[in-house]
């Protein structure tokens, strides 16, 4: 080649690379997005408008909710909820529906005071509801409107939808949320309200040209949300072909803070942005990959994976549930429960997973381990033995499970305590030349006792179940008997006043949740201890409560938590009040305040029959300067004679 024309021949061949990406999208990725069958719905708390507010002290809660309408007739149902029913909320809660056309309303709601405001004339509810039902002012616009539910109490939350099919509304109160309700467009409305609309997405379609094979991608974009906070999106996907079992790729894209749950019914090779996991398999997260957030990229990275068809492909909103239906691809018949497959990416057998499964539990003297044939044949393994440390201990071949037993006497079991339960399970695989060994252990708490109890200061050796608002409490949580392979942890604690009041978590997560609260060391038995100060604004006060605490119990060889709950009643007092009974301070106190009244009183009438005397004998005292006679020298002497104090002597001188 003539060297001029070498460096002419570099510069092109660097030009042709890089417009390599381009190039190939322009003639790799030949797809020309059409609609198609497959139906996708979502749940989102995303709205067109909205607002919520933390109004605490508020007397009657009023919601209201824009409901916009394409159709003349449409049905809505609409759920009210309270997650904490102990939790803090107005007396009276007023809803609030303003429609722009006729609905017919199925309406749920809980028992509690509720006021329902709506026209008549548009809105036809299903049955009576369990409400006070007001007739809303004519002709009021969406300003006039908030005005008006001004003067009806405070306003928690608004909201304006387009076509609502369904709309789950929870009257707790968030309390990150402003002190006042200002409408937002594009408002995340967050736990406080989900909807699902009657207008499907729209999904798209095509055949990749120059990709041979049939496999199909799947494609859900995210589009990011106006409140970027961590979220998990669950992802419903239902496929349903008869003739065969399509290899499916299911390719997730969405905002950084969004993590993904999958539940499929077809073996799915999943490729996302940010972590996923499989509902069956709900505690094994697995890291995603960086995907492109625009179209062409993303049918790009469908290209790479060597999808022939794009069959579904929809933008959304940021939603908490979306759901895939594709009958596309045969006649519609489900396949039967036991070809059903869902693994993550990778080839053969996922012997983590499946390790995973092998809890065996105890109970009756008997370790029992049951492992489903179906979780088994999802995850790609075949078991041809399962069997116990004592090989001739095997399992039993069902047909849906395989259940492995034996009695601590047998199997090689090692027992401690009569509570820890240790084995060794010894799983063969068709697709490992070795046996697999799990050690496993397991408790047997059928024995065991718990006990709560109140104290005043850490060394009290007599439950007291009387507190004092204002005062420290200690609480004491003991297992008898005492067993030193077992670890035991204060999981959490909560003080439950009743219905009225809001639960006072007092640990969560093993952690002191404020200031007020600190974890003590173990007593000399190792009992856990900890303290509390008891404060109360609430008028009245109540005047008993349950106190329950969840303890983790864990052998120290095993990471598997235990968790058992002990529970004790407590009488509250508050400070000047009196009760049924007196606790030792307030005892202590009265002794001491009546032994020293005591003592005053005593020296008080001591002093005064020192300096006091009577009227009638005042004369002679003052008559000691005057010459002396013998009446007065006799009475002196005898007066004299009488009084034996240095009080006394000090005044005859």
């Amino acid at each position: 080649m003539d060297r001029g024309v070498l460096p002419q021949a570099i510069a092109l061949l660097l030009a042709v690379c890089s417009f390599g990406p381009t190039a190939g999208l322009a003639e790799g990725v030949q797809c020309d997005l059409q609609p198609v069958d497959p139906k996708v719905t979502y749940t989102t708390s995303q709205v067109s408008e909205g607002c919520v507010a933390h109004v605490p002290n508020a007397t009657v809660g009023v919601h209201i909710l824009f409901l916009e309408f394409s159709k003349e007739v449409s049905t809505l149902e609409l759920t009210v909820q309270m997650t904490n029913p102990n939790g803090a909320r107005p007396q009276e809660v007023l809803l609030i529906l303003s429609v722009n056309k006729n609905i017919h309303l199925t309406l749920q709601v809980p028992e509690i005071p509720l006021h329902l405001a709506y026209d008549s004339k548009l809105v036809f509810l299903q049955e009576a509801p369990k409400a006070v039902i007001t007739e809303l002012p004519p002709s009021t616009t969406k300003n006039q409107l908030f005005l008006w539910a001004n003067t009806k109490g405070s306003i928690i939350s608004a909201a304006e939808l387009d076509n609502p099919q369904s709309i789950l509304l929870r009257l707790d109160q968030a309390p990150t949320s402003p002190s006042r309700c200002t409408l937002e467009p594009r408002k995340d409305m967050g736990h406080t309200l989900e909807w699902k609309s009657h207008t499907q997405a729209s999904v798209l379609g095509c055949h990749l040209e120059g990709v041979t094979g049939h496999k199909e991608a799947h494609i859900l974009r995210v589009l990011p949300g106006s409140e970027a906070w961590p979220r998990t999106v669950t992802v419903e996907v239902e496929l349903s072909c008869a003739l065969r079992d399509p290899e499916a790729v299911l390719i997730l894209q969405g905002p950084p803070y969004v993590s993904w749950l999958i539940d499929a019914n077809h073996n799915v090779k999943a490729w996302t942005t940010g972590e996923y996991s499989f509902k069956i398999f709900p505690g094994s997260n697995i890291q995603g990959v960086n995907l492109p957030d625009t179209r062409q990229g993303l049918l790009e990275e469908a290209r790479k994976l060597n999808a022939s068809v794009i069959a579904s492909f929809v933008e959304l909103p940021l939603a908490s549930v979306i759901s895939l239906q594709d009958r596309s691809c045969g006649s519609g018949l489900q396949p039967s429960p036991t070809t059903v497959q869902i693994t993550p990416p990778g080839e053969g057998c996922n012997q983590d997973l499946l390790l995973s499964l092998i809890q065996p539990r105890c109970s009756d003297d008997v370790m029992t381990l049951v492992l489903r044939k179906d979780l088994i044949s999802t995850l790609g393994c075949t078991i041809t033995s399962l069997t116990f440390w004592d090989p001739s201990c095997q399992a039993e071949d069902t047909d849906d499970k395989f259940v492995l037993r034996g009695t601590y006497s047998s199997c090689g079991m090692k027992v401690a305590e009569n509570v820890v339960i240790s084995n060794e399970v010894v799983v063969n695989l068709l697709s490992s030349s070795s046996p697999q060994r799990v050690r496993c252990y397991s408790l047997s708490l059928s024995s065991q006792r718990f006990q709560a109890h109140m104290r005043f200061w850490a060394n009290h050796l007599q439950g007291v179940s009387v507190v004092t608002k204002g005062n420290l409490g200690f609480l004491q949580v003991s297992m008898s008997p005492s067993i030193p392979e077992l670890m035991t942890q204060l999981d959490s604690c909560q003080l439950n006043l009743g219905p009225d009041v809001e639960m006072v978590d007092l640990i969560q997560n093993q952690e002191a949740k404020s200031s007020c609260v600190s974890l003590l060391s173990p007593s000399p038995g190792g009992d856990m201890r900890f303290s509390f100060l008891l404060r109360g604004y609430v008028v009245p006060m109540p005047t008993a409560g349950i106190l329950s605490c969840t303890v983790a119990l864990r052998p120290r060889t095993w990471s598997l938590d235990v968790h058992k709950t002990a529970s004790t009643r407590l009488n509250i007092v508050s400070p000047g009040l009196p009760d049924k009974g007196l606790v030792l301070p307030a005892v202590l106190g009265i002794t001491f305040g009546a032994f020293l009244i005591g003592a005053l009183l005593t020296a008080a009438l001591w002093y005064i029959h020192s300096h006091t005397r009577h009227p009638g004998k005042r004369e002679p005292v003052v008559a000691v300067a005057a010459p002396a006679s013998s009446e007065s020298s006799s009475t002196n002497h005898s007066i004299g004679s009488t009084q034996s104090t240095p009080c006394s002597t000090s005044s005859m001188a």
